[in-house]
């Protein structure tokens, strides 16, 4: 069993919760850079877009000006027509740009998502033991999916808006500089409005997603314990701490709703006051001869146009919070630091040639000494068993053997060299390891044991499941090695999913293979089968078995017995494999 961390050890240590401010966006950086020429291209059509939109008031000047109070019935069908091409080009800018902003965002998201997965690749199993499953979730899958969908729908709106905010405000100068400084004097009070409420906004969003997690991680809780919820008449307990919990996450949800309502409802107002003053000023501006109606009418649209980005900002200030606080919750996972680094000059492992040597190798969890000064010598080609009660080190032996951890003190060596002098991936392609309650896919069993290996052939696969005792199991199944073993291998029985983990551990031919219990829900018989068959399918591996069966132990030529801490190593010449 494998110890996890606790708040005071020393596993895996998770980033604090970065801010969620707007330097948060600057970290995306890095993954804009590789699609910076399309995101120009759809600036540039954005630009085109925006400047066709704001010709549409000055033609309606013209329209009133030129054609209407004229009497022009001939400037009339060429203003009205100008007016319907330039809609329609703007159409077509528009849905352009959209469709290759949306395109460049998906490919971003998904950059992100892909090295948010191959980052958690390189943490420990500690890690998983201190990070609850519901909000890892929630986090891989929530919020890059709200990043994405914010990225998607809001940033080219944003983009968008501010182009038209600078272009209408340019328009509204040139027709009446007097009348933009009345227009223009609220502005500053809409945008402290707008800050104040993102402040306030991004906290209601994170607590909100905080809550989310929670009741994510309550739900995966229960629905993975169904068996001791229904066993144990707790029904009602997990419905009340259900309850509790989702009024948590509604109580943050309302507060979310009032304050979007406040974040709009305030700047609507002084937009309302704001073009109450412009019409009087103008009006009063026709009256006198000063202006004429087609500029009073440009000048209004112009100023909607101008307070109309402010309000769409507004509106966007919830989906802008909330991507932040997403954004921050995922690179808050980034910043996890992985226990286990490659150092720049790692050499390869070809072939382990000699044997695994453990030299002064100690472990601690938690401040608690785990393994202590541990010397022994695993010779290449034995059969090793590793024997001891729960809780003192096997497990630990055997991930330190695959670098999911390093050790405190001491060093393991292979040939003489230290073990993280290796590349990792040499490591785990040479020494493989097969955990106590392996994971199965939901998919076929002939995928199970082939998998991450696309080129194994089917005979290949036909016969590492033979070697691990599989044969009566297929044969007995209507689709044989088509048959799907369900959610997390729950389909079929625990010492089926343990052989077919074996078999595809055997699939890859390791040099060094690890089991931990590897045969715990086997009956004597079976177990028995599959011993005799490990040896044959492995005859000059070294086999490694962490295990409390007899049966395993006798076949083993090396028992190493681990007892508070400290290992001792019994050599059994006579059933030795060092050839």
């Amino acid at each position: 069993m494998r110890p996890s961390a606790s708040p005071g050890g020393m596993g895996a240590p998770i980033a604090p919760a970065p801010v969620a401010d707007w330097r948060t966006y600057r970290r995306v950086a890095v993954y804009i850079r590789p699609y910076i020429g399309s995101l120009i291209l759809v600036l540039i059509i954005s630009l085109a877009a925006t400047a066709l939109g704001l010709a549409q008031p000055y033609i309606s000047k013209l329209l009133i000006d030129n054609a209407l109070l004229q009497r022009d019935m001939n400037a009339l069908i060429a203003i009205a027509a100008l007016m319907v091409g330039v809609t329609i080009a703007g159409f077509a800018l528009n849905m352009l740009a959209s469709y290759r902003y949306v395109s460049v965002s998906a490919a971003m998201l998904f950059d992100i998502r892909v090295a948010l997965l191959r980052h958690l690749q390189t943490l420990s199993p500690r890690f998983y033991g201190g990070f609850r499953l519901g909000d890892l979730m929630s986090r891989i899958n929530s919020d890059v999916s709200d990043v994405q969908r914010v990225a998607a729908d809001s940033m080219l709106s944003v983009l968008s808006n501010i182009l038209f905010f600078a272009g209408s405000a340019a328009m509204m100068l040139w027709l009446n500089w007097r009348l933009f400084f009345i227009s223009a004097v609220i502005i500053p009070a809409c945008v402290l409005v707008f800050l104040h409420y993102q402040r306030k906004l991004t906290a209601i969003t994170r607590q909100m997603r905080e809550r989310g997690a929670d009741l994510g991680s309550l739900l995966v809780d229960t629905v993975m314990g169904m068996r001791v919820v229904t066993s144990l008449r707790a029904g009602e307990h997990e419905a009340e701490r259900f309850r509790a919990r989702n009024d948590a996450f509604v109580s943050s949800m309302l507060k979310m709703q009032i304050t979007s309502f406040m974040t709009g409802a305030l700047p609507g107002t002084l937009v309302t006051a704001s073009t109450a003053a412009v019409i009087l000023y103008g009006g009063s501006m026709i009256i006198d001869g000063r202006m004429t109606i087609g500029t009073l009418v440009a000048f209004m649209t112009y100023h909607m146009r101008l307070f109309s980005p402010i309000q769409v900002l507004m509106g966007l200030t919830a989906g802008l919070a909330s991507a932040r606080v997403s954004l921050a919750r995922i690179f808050e996972l980034f910043d996890t630091a992985p226990e286990v680094t490659e150092k720049p000059d790692a050499c390869p492992l070809d072939h382990i040639r000699r044997e695994i040597r453990f030299e002064g190798l100690s472990m601690r969890y938690d401040r608690n000494a785990v393994l202590t000064d541990v010397d022994l010598v695993i010779p290449q080609g034995s059969f090793c068993a590793i024997l001891g009660p729960s809780g003192v080190g096997k497990s630990t032996m055997a991930d330190l053997m695959v670098r999911y951890l390093d050790p405190d003190g001491g060093r393991i060596l292979i040939d003489g060299t230290d073990l993280r002098d290796f590349r990792i991936d040499d490591v785990r392609r040479a020494i493989l390891l097969v955990d106590q309650s392996p994971y199965l896919f939901n998919d076929t069993i002939a995928a199970n044991i082939a998998f991450a290996m696309p080129e194994a052939s089917r005979a290949a696969v036909e016969a590492a499941a033979r070697a691990a005792g599989l044969d009566e199991l297929i044969a007995r199944l209507p689709e044989g090695y088509e048959t799907k073993t369900g959610e997390r291998g729950l389909a079929l029985s625990a010492g089926e999913r343990q052989r077919i983990a074996l078999a595809r551990a055997l699939l890859r031919q390791p040099q060094v293979l690890i089991l931990d219990e590897p045969t715990s829900a086997l009956d004597s018989e079976t177990e028995r089968l599959v011993a005799l068959r490990l040896r044959e399918a492995l005859p000059d591996a070294t086999i490694i078995v962490i295990t409390h069966k007899p049966l395993l132990a006798d076949m083993a030529d090396r028992i190493i017995t681990i007892e508070q801490g400290r290992a001792r190593m019994t050599v059994r010449e006579k059933l030795s494999h060092d050839g």
